[in-house]
């Protein structure tokens, strides 16, 4: 480039408001630093995914198997026994947590009937035990587990079961 050609005026003084626009090339640090950065963001880019085998899924998935391991989820059908200590325990949480809801005598009120032949979210015990758990949000029954704890469900879920033989596991899920 000639040294003339390095500082002509490009000629958009009309469209900016006077101001005087050179035609200058850019800086060569300017330029080795922009091309540096390219080269970094390539080679990140490659080991990050490819070679280290690191993404946002699989931290995501790290972390969902850290949390199993450290808070595991249990299977509490099989603490629901029907016990006369159980069911007896249960009646007692029941009534004075569910009766307002479910009725003195579980045919329902507010809440659906828990002694009929169909069941919403099924009547085995362990679908029992996971609704009273985490409760059903759109229909209105809050989460009991972390009020109640595992215990008072399972003895909650055993006198709901003790109540009659279509609240047991022959219940049909409905819809």
């Amino acid at each position: 480039m000639s040294k003339q050609s390095l500082n002509q005026v490009l000629g958009h003084a009309d469209e900016a408001d006077g101001i005087e626009e050179y035609d200058n090339p850019l800086p060569n640090w300017w330029l080795g630093l922009f091309y540096c950065c390219i080269a970094w963001a390539v080679g990140y880019t490659l080991w990050y995914h490819p070679i280290a085998k690191r993404s946002e899924a699989l931290a995501f998935q790290q972390e969902m198997a850290d949390a199993q391991k450290r808070w595991p989820q249990s299977t509490m059908a099989a603490a629901v026994e029907l016990t006369p200590a159980n069911i007896a325990a249960g009646e007692q949480i029941f009534q004075s947590n569910c009766k307002p809801c479910h009725g003195a005598d579980l045919h329902g009120g507010i809440g659906p009937n828990l002694v009929d032949t169909v069941w919403i979210h099924g009547g085995k015990p362990e679908e029992i035990v996971h609704t009273i758990t985490t409760g059903v949000a759109a229909k209105g029954m809050p989460t009991w587990g972390p009020i109640l704890g595992p215990q008072k469900i399972a003895q909650v879920a055993a006198y709901i079961l003790s109540k009659g033989a279509a609240a047991g596991p022959a219940a049909s899920k409905g819809n």
